[in-house]
């Protein structure tokens, strides 16, 4: 199974709309993960009809629109926790790294957003994966996505750069 991970759009605050070459790596995956900070309903609207399937999150700077702070999936055989990371980078993963704990164990894998800063490491035994900015929203200084392909409970991430 393909997945694409996004997070930090920031449409229309920050950028006009997410870059052409990770709109086509959303339209292509089996399924779309983002970690939140859409900033608009049009946003999360545009990202629903460019995903087949979509789990999502609500960022810090999104509006009310219907979407947890936490989802879980299930996809190729792994779980996924996903969750927008809100707060201060300061104890950043190990806060997300318990919160995956807590809604998936150990053997979860988070996926979360906010720093903006791509991220693929593990904390107290947890993986995590942070897409950065999808649209090189300030902080970051590139836009950045993710793309996994995950099969028999085997993951492999790669990194996507403009």
């Amino acid at each position: 199974m393909e997945i694409a991970i996004v997070s930090d759009t920031h449409v229309p605050s920050r950028a006009s709309r997410i870059p052409d070459p990770f709109r086509e790596r959303i339209r292509a995956a089996d399924h779309v993960v983002h970690a939140g900070d859409f900033d608009a309903e049009s946003t999360v609207a545009d990202v629903r009809d460019l995903a087949d399937t979509l789990t999502a999150v609500r960022g810090n700077t999104d509006p009310a629109v219907g979407l947890p702070e936490v989802a879980t999936v299930e996809l190729g055989g792994v779980s996924f926790v996903v969750t927008h990371g809100t707060g201060s980078k300061r104890g950043y993963e190990d806060r997300v790294a318990r919160l995956v704990r807590e809604h998936g164990g150990t053997d979860a894998v988070g996926i979360s957003g906010h720093t903006h800063e791509v991220l693929d490491t593990t904390r107290g035994g947890v993986r995590l994966l942070n897409p950065g900015s999808a649209t090189a929203a300030s902080p970051a200084t590139s836009a950045t996505m993710l793309t996994a392909t995950a099969a028999d409970g085997d993951l492999t991430v790669r990194r996507h750069e403009l």
